[in-house]
């Protein structure tokens, strides 16, 4: 049995002593949960599961009614909607809160994670900024859980990034666009749901994606090569009405934060394992899925050492709060995680 597991089914038995001491329950406090996701993504299977240890562990005193895939408000409205106590809870993408909270787009600087750890170690030094800017909005911070990382798709092999020259790149963002415009690729914006259709009019021949997305939009059909270069580690993070809370007592606050640290532990594990599936099924249609080799890397981390000082210079002290220290880190754990001249 997991110390979480111990723990919530710990304060279960608490609460379960209070109540009889009480004689009487009060009646249960349910809590609506917006997200933009469908409920058969991990995510999803991991919200779902928050939702049952939260009601075992207060007795059913505090619910989650979960509502997916935009049925409640839709993605873009989730924190004004959270904020506003429209709704008390949600899920959002970490890179939909930029534009109030800039050291959100943290997550969105690419090339500067190898792994799942690299991208923990990241989310614990931006986790302080981001708690404390969303608490200045009356949000409190439940758990943060990433998708699977970003891959290079091509059609042709490729020995370093001056083989993307020339190619028609998917871009979906401000991020991509810049990567676009530095490799020396043709910009081609293509939403998610288009994906599938570009690919089938060959109006892309290279893209920037999640394996998980290349399953869902059967990029072996079209794209042959898959590079694992893990460019970033987009996250999703799950926020609460911070008076809503507030209004639960102690030992309720504390199971669900209980509950929620479980959740991000759970969830970060279930991200590495839906990536290494996706590469799995990549690999059974055909496509070569390879690790990038030792040019590429060098060509991603010196664009990664740009990214980070541009980002920085946009954002404002609060980046450099959050990059030099995870630089450091680096630094201090192997070799080659130098910081970027300029941000020492």
């Amino acid at each position: 049995m997991g110390t979480v597991t111990r723990l919530l089914r710990a304060a279960a038995f608490a609460s379960a002593l209070v109540l009889a001491a009480s004689g009487a329950a009060a009646a249960p406090v349910t809590w609506r949960l917006a997200t933009g996701y469908a409920a058969d993504t991990f995510h999803g299977a991991n919200l779902r599961q928050f939702a049952d240890d939260v009601r075992v562990a207060t007795q059913g005193d505090v619910l989650i009614e979960l509502h997916p895939n935009n049925s409640l408000v839709k993605l873009a409205d989730i924190p004004a909607g959270v904020e506003s106590d429209r709704i008390p809870a949600g899920e959002v993408i970490m890179t939909a809160l930029v534009k109030d909270i800039p050291i959100a787009g943290a997550d969105s600087v690419p090339f500067i994670i190898d792994n799942y750890a690299d991208a923990r170690t990241l989310w614990r030094f931006q986790r302080p900024g981001i708690e404390k800017a969303l608490a200045a909005r009356g949000l409190v911070v439940l758990y943060a859980v990433p998708w699977p990382s970003q891959g290079l798709y091509t059609t042709r092999p490729i020995a370093s990034t001056l083989d993307l020259r020339g190619m028609n790149m998917r871009t979906y963002n401000a991020t991509t666009a810049r990567i676009a415009e530095l490799i020396g690729a043709h910009p081609v914006d293509v939403p998610m749901t288009g994906v599938a259709q570009a690919l089938a009019e060959g109006r892309i021949d290279c893209m920037i994606t999640s394996g998980v997305t290349g399953t869902e939009s059967r990029a072996w059909e079209h794209l042959k090569y898959f590079y694992d270069i893990r460019a970033w580690f987009p996250k999703n993070i799950v926020i609460v009405n911070k008076a809503r809370f507030e209004a639960l007592s102690q030992a309720e606050r504390k199971a669900v934060m209980l509950a929620a640290h479980g959740a991000e532990d759970r969830g970060w594990a279930a991200s590495e394992a839906a990536s290494s599936a996706a590469l799995r099924e990549l690999a059974a249609h055909g496509m070569h899925v390879e690790s990038p080799d030792f040019e590429i890397r060098q060509d991603l981390r010196r664009y990664g050492e740009k990214f980070s000082l541009e980002w920085v210079r946009a954002t404002g002290p609060e980046a450099s709060d959050i990059l030099i220290p995870y630089y450091t880190y680096l630094t201090s754990t192997r070799s080659g995680g130098r910081a970027p001249a300029g941000m020492h």
